[in-house]
């Protein structure tokens, strides 16, 4: 027997039942292409994963499908209510994709390769939401403001958002989410140019460039006015030890400084291998010469640099933003530079863009600016603007994205090595809660994902998002993708725990076997097959392909794919012939049968047709004598 080890993840989530949100989207964005979800006008919808599933088990290439099923569970026990032909807004028609502030003329070549481009700059926000309802795609920088407004203008067809650039505080993360709509962004492109134009300030401020320049300008020398401070042996702190952080920390490093930082998030082992100390944001804020900052603007960081931060710092300390205007005080940082406690600042961004002419801190001496330079090299502009525009149509062709901001971010070569999982996993969702039509639904739901990995390794973000996905988009009235599926089941209330077990198999897949555990099953069907009131499916990936292999006391080997019969009957010659001839003479196609049995003499027989019997045809199974329970699935 194998040996198995278990670890509970630590961030289970319990979801408490609540109304319906204010704002919820409209029952019509369930014909739209959203997200990465794609559709045609009679095909299941297509989930296309952005990198083929290449292990040994399946060599060729793959664009998984994964099947729609019933809008919302059916109260008969024999499911027969048909799944419904999502009807997009434009299967067959050219995306149209709204590009609002200006973007490299290598992305713009990219977008109109596959779609209707429109480039109208300078919208106000009512000339925005007037556009938006005939748009799948907007692509924006940091100066339009993506409202809930603009998500409620869109009326469902607005897929995808595309942020040129880093930050997202421009974009109602929230409200996007809500409406299933996905949000990118281009994080890598401009690292570089954001990390050198921190240096620059750095220097140039610690040197009173600007000043000099200035002054030898307005016909004066004044050498012993503008004697500046040496970086070698200074102490950077660096607030947030992301991309951009980590870059500046690089090249201070080769300046000979001394670079600590604080980031609750980045990995303590990514830092050392800089040569840099993760430190408290007290420790860092007290020691420093000079604080660099890169944090986002979220609610926790607005304004955290205020007249308390300050206080606490070493006096004549120096700070450089490129970050967010918006995590410093402004008014604070002029009392603070009229004190001496700060010394100079170097500033790229401002809470208000441009910030007004006759603010104290943009007419202070003792500062040093630039109108948000940080991406604007040449080199960043292009790769930008490639990197937002190949984003954005991965996303409207149905890919899986690396850069996906509301909806589980998973690194290309782990998305390799999950990517039959992640169909599988929505599988496993789908059928649940059909197994339980009838009962008293799912509120609560356990999912095991076993391995014979670390379980510290296994990212199960995705997968945990695809069987909620699964379990939720049949019984809910509005469209349910990866973006939206954990909103949805919250104000639902269902309660979805994890735990990752370690097992005896091969290491070189990622997942030996999922399996959903369902408490409290009342449906006839689900309670047939269960021995405790439970009910447990468990599936894998073989040869590529999901496959359901355990249905409560029931081993199994099934292609989770397209329509399924299950019965559940007595283990006797004679069953498969049975339903096989009801099938045959209502010229019903089967496509595969098993079955599974136990020791108490029942077996539960598993039939895949290629279209869906009538209602007469699943009724004349329902009276084989010896069929105890059956169900008609699709998925």
């Amino acid at each position: 027997m194998a040996s198995s080890s278990i670890k509970a993840i630590s961030t289970t989530s319990p979801f408490t039942a609540s109304s319906s949100p204010s704002s919820q989207p409209p029952s019509s964005s369930k014909s739209s292409l959203l997200s990465f979800l794609h559709t045609s006008s009679s095909n299941p919808i297509s989930l296309k994963l952005s990198h083929a599933h290449s292990h040994a088990h399946n060599s060729h290439s793959h664009s998984f499908l994964i099947t729609n099923v019933l809008k919302t569970a059916d109260s008969c026990e024999t499911s027969v209510s048909k799944s419904e032909n999502l009807k997009p807004t434009s299967s067959d028609s050219t995306p149209t994709i709204l590009v609002s502030e200006k973007l490299g003329e290598a992305g713009l070549q990219v977008l109109r390769g596959f779609g209707n481009l429109e480039c109208a700059y300078n919208l106000s926000p009512e000339e925005l939401c007037a556009k938006i309802s005939t748009c799948d795609a907007l692509i924006v920088r940091s100066g339009t403001k993506v409202t809930r407004q603009v998500f409620e203008a869109a009326k469902g067809r607005l897929k995808v958002v595309g942020r040129a650039g880093v930050g997202i505080d421009n974009v109602d993360l929230q409200a996007a989410t809500e409406f299933g709509c996905l949000v990118v962004n281009a994080p890598t492109a401009n690292t570089v140019a954001a990390g050198e134009h921190g240096i620059a300030l750095l220097t140039a401020m610690s040197r009173n460039v600007a000043q000099a320049d200035a002054s030898i300008k307005a016909g004066k020398w004044l050498r012993n006015k503008y004697v500046g401070v040496s970086l070698v042996g200074k102490t950077l702190a660096v607030m947030g030890f992301g991309k951009v952080g980590s870059e500046v920390a690089r090249r201070a490093k080769g300046l000979g400084m001394n670079v600590i930082s604080h980031d609750p998030y980045a990995p303590a082992d990514r830092a050392r291998a800089v040569g840099v100390d993760l430190v408290s944001f007290e420790q860092a804020i007290a020691t420093a010469d000079f604080i660099s900052l890169h944090m986002p603007l979220t609610p926790a960081t607005s304004k955290v640099f205020n007249d308390e931060t300050f206080a606490k710092m070493k006096k004549g300390v120096r700070i450089i933003n490129v970050a967010r205007g918006g995590v410093i005080d402004e008014d604070a940082l002029v009392r603070a530079l009229d004190s001496g406690v700060v010394a100079q600042a170097a500033l790229d961004v401002f809470t208000e863009e441009p910030p007004p002419k006759d603010s104290k801190l943009v007419q202070h001496e003792n500062v040093t600016l630039t109108p948000h330079l940080g991406a604007s090299t040449k080199e960043a502009q292009e790769g930008v603007a490639i990197e937002i525009a190949e984003a954005v149509v991965g996303a409207l062709k149905g890919e899986l994205s690396a850069t996906a901001v509301n909806a589980p971010m998973v690194p290309p070569e782990v998305l390799s090595e999950l990517s039959p999982y992640v169909v599988l996993a929505e599988k496993l969702g789908k059928l649940a809660v059909q197994l339980v039509a009838g009962g008293s639904g799912i509120t609560s739901v356990r999912v095991v994902y076993k391995s014979a990995r670390d379980p510290d390794d296994l990212d199960t973000r995705l997968l945990r998002a695809m069987i909620t996905k699964g379990i939720i988009e049949p019984i809910s009235a509005s469209f349910i993708n990866l973006v939206n599926a954990d909103f949805v089941a919250k104000q639902k209330g269902l309660r979805i725990s994890e735990e990752r077990v370690a097992v005896d198999s091969s290491p070189e897949f990622p997942v030996d076997s999922i399996q959903v555990q369902i408490s409290n099953v009342e449906s006839k069907f689900a309670s047939s097959v269960s021995e405790s009131g439970s009910i447990s499916i468990e599936g894998k990936v073989k040869y590529g392909e999901p496959h359901l292999t355990c249905l409560g006391s029931f081993g199994v080997d099934v292609s989770l794919e397209g329509n399924l019969i299950l019965c559940r009957q007595v283990d006797q010659p004679g069953m498969i012939g049975r339903v096989g001839n009801i099938l045959g003479n209502d010229n019903v196609n089967v496509s595969f049968m098993s079955v599974g049995r136990t020791v108490q003499k029942k077996a539960l027989m598993a039939i895949g047709v290629d279209e869906e019997p009538n209602k007469r045809t699943l009724e004349k199974i329902g009276k084989v004598p010896d069929i105890e329970e059956f169900v008609f699935l699709n998925l």
